[in-house]
């Protein structure tokens, strides 16, 4: 047997897990239940601060069919902890940063709109909807502050006892002389304040929990869409009290997540504690209201980037300020896309000798941000992108020409940046190069005129960018041949839309030669795992694949020895290749799925070899890795509108070895599309009193199909030397290449009037007042 060349690392195989999903057969949490399950509705804060005065819930629990109603007391009683916040951190003194301590529900005071108070159980959903408007609670509202920077200045509203002035960290790497130095000595210094606007996540699919538990094992059996079960079954275990055996923990199909899914909520340990409660099983839903309020939000960064040049345009120093947002509380990996994320990623593929980084992050009255597909990736390489473009057109150079000088080239690789991390491999000026060929920029003028005779404004713009991945950890790789002839994938990645089946698959079938329709996926229940790193921070090629690899070289051994004995030969005497194992110099073979069959019919196994070919498998740490590439967008905007239109858009990307050009297209496609929204109308806003003024579709805009132009999509592949199959992390890059993208090429076609700089989003109203109000015409 051998396994079909059609399925092979780097086919665009189709994915197997759509037909189920497109025909509407897909399993989501919300689609799980479980007899005799109970409904669950929180009740929410309407104040963004406030001390809470009391919590009356008689009303509530008056009404027929009411179960249970339980408080921030209630749950403090159960000795639940707060919820977990993994990332230790150090100030810029050297002291660790603070690490305010959430409760489950709301105890003494509010501290945003949305922070839930008390959770109402019922028969069910219509009842426990009503029960929760029953619910009265007296709150004696406080001043709120909703923006960083002021919330860190003197007599801004304390919010959090353990974070005195809001300050949630103070972050510095760097050399503050040296980038003094260089500054000073500087030919050129461009200085330019952005700021990356807050997101709502607005996953297809709203959160959701259903929780049973059994008195008698004192096991909870926890169903909820994640990013990884493992970790997150070890969250929910710590706060819950118990061992982490005491929790198992389900993740079915999952409809987006972008990062929002990957921490453990309120809404989670409350279905918990009132299933324990109740013994019986309790779920609950979350609503697109409630999600728009309770669902960490992206983004909320601003920053000064100050770029010191000679007077070639070679860059000589990069120093950055800035403050984050936290929001009212500190998420499980905060506040790494803020700080960690922005002084890895800046850098780029440009070589820039002095970095530093200082920024602040604050507590506001406003719901806390977590990480957002590229957490502070796309930010980093944004400020970059619009600081270079900025710095050319104050020197009066070729945006191209600069980029091109300040390169990191394929001889200098590998190339140690500043922020002590080595690039293994990449051609970044290769590329470059065949971006702006695919994009046309030749033909740019003459599309920039035609555009001009329908009265529109043509721009272009140039977004380069290189991530760093998430950073090293171990994953699991099993590999199961099952009774019915299947064999069964089991890693602790965890797929919410990225197409592992498919990817998992053709890696597994071209090492050991199975079948690709014979391979199933297995990754949401954590009770199958012995460790999981989760899917984040474009990690799981490289360590599922690595895992998987890894693990059918360990089938391949234990088959070698099970071949020895099904084919009489001695074990040095069996070979290995395209499935099938071979004595070698003859033509007496074995292929691996009838060696499997052999096993579960009664061949003998060796000594030590209870479990056949199956292997569980656990890979060591591996380094990140760095994807890259460069985007170059056109976008039309009409003048007597400020509508603003992306026309064109290519992009050539270096994502190492493409186990599957279909779905890396894909995730490209996807990340582009969040990049435009944000650039050109996602908006989340606040009033003065803490009050989302955009907590609905009505005023919170998303991209629409009509909104995309068609991509000209491009890899130009440079495998990584540092897992084993070469592969670099994509599900994030589409978003750090379009932001600059778009943006430069928004102010390109501004420039005429004057315009060098505007901040995300550009909507309508913010381009046609500076088309028409802040100037008298173009100059």
């Amino acid at each position: 047997m051998s396994h079909s060349p059609d399925f092979a690392i780097g086919k665009p195989v189709r994915r197997s897990e759509d037909p189920k999903l497109v025909s509407g057969h897909g399993r989501y949490t919300d689609d799980i239940s479980l007899p005799g399950q109970a409904y669950g509705v929180v009740v929410r804060s309407p104040f963004a601060h406030g001390t809470i005065r009391g919590i009356d819930i008689s009303a509530a629990l008056d009404l027929p069919g009411v179960l249970a109603v339980y408080t921030g007391a209630d749950l403090a009683e159960a000795g639940y902890a707060g919820l977990p916040s993994v990332l230790q951190m150090t100030n810029r003194d050297g002291t660790p940063m603070v690490k305010p301590v959430r409760p489950v529900l709301a105890t003494n005071k509010v501290t945003f709109v949305g922070d839930p108070v008390a959770f109402v159980v019922a028969e069910s959903a219509t009842v426990a909807r009503d029960a929760a408007e029953a619910v009265e609670i007296d709150i004696d509202p406080l001043p709120a502050v909703t923006d960083a920077e002021q919330a860190l200045k003197p007599g801004a509203p304390q919010i959090l006892d353990d974070a005195p002035g809001n300050l949630g960290i103070d972050y510095h790497s760097g050399d503050t002389d040296a980038v003094d130095a260089a500054i000073a000595a500087a030919d050129h210094v461009t200085t330019l304040a952005l700021t990356s606007d807050r997101l709502v996540v607005a996953a297809m699919e709203p959160r959701a929990a259903l929780a049973a538990y059994d008195a008698q094992t004192g096991r909870y059996e926890v169903h909820v869409p994640s990013q990884g079960v493992f970790a997150m079954r070890n969250m929910l275990a710590g706060v819950l009290g118990v061992d982490q055996s005491r929790v198992r923990l389900l993740t079915a199909n999952v409809g987006g997540s972008f990062g929002m899914k990957s921490m453990l909520y309120p809404e989670t340990v409350c279905v918990c504690h009132a299933a324990k409660a109740l013994g019986r099983p309790v779920k609950w839903t979350s609503d697109r209201s409630g999600a728009f309020l309770s669902d960490s939000h992206g983004r909320d960064i601003q920053v000064t980037g100050t770029l010191a040049l000679d007077k070639r345009g070679t860059i000589k120093a990069l120093r950055i300020t800035g403050f984050g947002n936290l929001g009212a509380h500190l998420g499980h990996v905060a506040p790494l896309y803020f700080t960690i994320n922005i002084a890895k990623n800046v850098v780029s593929v440009y070589r820039t000798p002095l970095v530093e980084v200082s920024i602040k992050c604050a507590f506001t009255n406003t719901t806390f941000t977590g990480p957002y597909r590229g957490a502070g990736r796309p930010d980093a390489n944004y400020l970059m992108e619009r600081l270079i473009e900025t710095a050319a057109s104050e020197m009066g150079l070729d945006p191209v020409k600069i980029r091109k000088r300040n390169q990191i080239r394929p001889g200098q690789i590998p190339y140690d940046a500043p922020s002590e991390l080595t690039y293994d491999s990449g051609d970044f000026p290769g590329v470059f190069d065949e971006a702006l060929a695919l994009a046309d920029w030749t033909g740019f003028k003459a599309r920039q005129r035609e555009a001009k005779k329908r009265g529109r404004l043509l721009g272009r713009g140039i977004g380069s960018y290189l991530e760093v991945t998430a950073p090293p950890n171990k994953e699991m790789g099993g590999i199961r041949f099952e009774p019915d002839g299947d064999v069964t994938i089991i890693t602790g990645t965890l797929d919410y839309g990225q197409g592992h089946a498919s990817a998992f698959a053709q890696v597994l079938s071209e090492k050991l030669g199975v079948p690709f329709d014979r391979i199933r996926l297995l990754q949401g229940d954590s009770d199958e795992l012995i460790h999981g790193g989760g899917t984040g921070g474009s990690r799981s090629a490289m360590m599922s694949g690595a895992a998987i690899v890894e693990a059918a070289q360990k089938v391949v051994e234990k088959g070698k020895q099970l071949a020895g004995l099904a084919l009489e030969a001695a074990v040095d005497d069996i070979t290995f290749s395209d499935g099938t194992f071979t004595v070698a110099g003859t033509d007496i073979a074995i292929d691996i799925m009838d060696l499997a069959d052999r096993v579960r019919h009664g061949l003998s196994l060796p000594d030590g070899m209870e479990d056949g070919l199956d292997v569980t498998h656990l890979t060591e740490a591996l380094p990140s890795s760095f994807p890259n590439g460069t985007h170059v967008a056109e976008v039309e905007i009409d003048p007597e509108t400020g509508v603003v239109d992306v026309v064109r858009y290519a992009m050539v990307n270096d994502f190492g070895t493409v186990i599957n050009p279909m779905l890396v297209e894909g995730q490209l496609h996807g990340g582009v599309v969040q990049g435009i929204g944000q650039a050109l109308m996602e908006m989340t806003r606040y009033d003065e009193d803490g009050q989302l003024l955009t907590g609905s579709f009505t005023d919170y805009a998303l991209p629409r199909a009509d909104t995309i132009p068609a991509f000209a999509f491009a890899s130009h592949p440079v495998p990584a030397t540092t897992n084993p199959l070469g592969a670099k992390g994509c599900g994030e890059a589409g978003c750090a290449g379009s932001l600059s993208a778009v943006m430069n090429a928004v102010i390109d076609a501004l420039r005429p009037y004057g315009v060098t700089h505007m901040d995300m989003p550009v909507t309508p109203e913010k381009v046609w007042r500076a088309v028409n109000v802040a100037s008298d015409g173009p100059r």
